[in-house]
């Protein structure tokens, strides 16, 4: 049995079921085989075709990226949000994101102030929906915006990647009843084994594609097109600082304090060396005595 040609031709149809190959928008008219959309889902010319065709012996995996500048993107998201529930969608990531710009703080009193914040909010999606709804949440969208920065829409044909798993799925078949016909020895149960790995692997591999193929992604950017500011009320720091900085009855008392306790450590040192000074109240006086026997002596011889 050929594996490695089965599992690289298996490896092929997930790569193709995830990732689009097809880098341009579906063009064309009603004469060129397209059907009519769901009649439930009311798409404006604003919307491109490729997001509610549908083809004859087709199958397209669609996925949608949009970029645009909102007025408000929180709000946006909100709205996007609740939409998606009512179309049977849902979120697989939001990350929103308030980028502060510059903040000052403002004195209104003694007691208070304002803080004046300037901020810019964006946000990335990540959300699926029912591929027949596609268009009617990419309307939605559109109409949420002030200025459209980009706008793709993918649709992949993988008709034939559906029908090369349907042959495949066949061929493992085939492949497990021939296994089975085989006297029962080691290589009998390797070869078994390897067969069930791979049908495991294509069974994934098509139910990757029919959630594909059901549910649409669409990646949304939202940005707000200018800087916002925001005012919030704080305290006056500044004043209370200041306030509290300086109390001069409390700190002539806690200096008079010092200074007593000061005086009492210097004397409870100065009696601490007694015997030093002692000492040296005796030399002082016995060099002064002494200085006074040569000076008279001096003056004696003078005379």
């Amino acid at each position: 049995m050929k594996n490695l040609n089965s599992k690289a031709v298996l490896g092929f149809l997930i790569l193709t079921t995830v990732f689009s190959c097809k880098k341009g928008e579906y063009a064309g008219t009603a004469s060129e085989n397209f059907l009519a959309a769901d009649s439930a889902v009311s798409v404006s010319d604003s919307i491109s075709s490729v997001a509610t065709m549908q083809v004859k012996d087709k199958q397209f995996i669609k996925t949608a990226d949009v970029s645009m500048e909102v007025k408000d993107v929180y709000d946006a998201t909100v709205a996007i949000e609740k939409s998606l529930q009512e179309l049977g969608g849902f979120v697989t990531s939001s990350r929103l994101n308030s980028q502060i710009m510059s903040e000052e703080t403002f004195s209104t009193s003694d007691e208070n102030a304002v803080l004046v914040r300037k901020f810019q909010t964006e946000n990335s999606m990540q959300v699926r929906v029912p591929t027949e709804k596609l268009g009617a949440l990419l309307q939605f969208i559109n109409d949420r915006k002030i200025f459209l920065n980009s706008r793709v829409i993918l649709a992949e044909d993988v008709t034939s990647n559906i029908k090369l798993a349907e042959l495949e799925s066949q061929r493992t078949a085939k492949t497990q009843e021939n296994i089975s016909k085989i006297k029962t020895n080691a290589q009998k149960v390797e070869l078994s084994d390897q067969n069930m790995s791979e049908g495991n692997y294509q069974k994934v591999a098509g139910l990757e594609m029919t959630d594909q193929l059901k549910y649409s992604t669409v990646d949304i950017h939202l940005k707000e097109p200018a800087l916002r500011t925001a005012e919030i009320a704080v305290t006056n720091t500044v004043n209370m600082d200041n306030k509290y900085k300086f109390n001069f009855l409390y700190d002539l008392k806690n200096a008079t304090v010092e200074g007593f306790n000061l005086i009492q450590k210097i004397i409870i040192g100065l009696a601490s060396i007694w015997p030093l000074l002692l000492i040296a109240g005796f030399l002082f006086y016995f060099l002064r005595k002494r200085k006074q026997a040569v000076k008279f002596h001096e003056i004696s011889k003078q005379k």
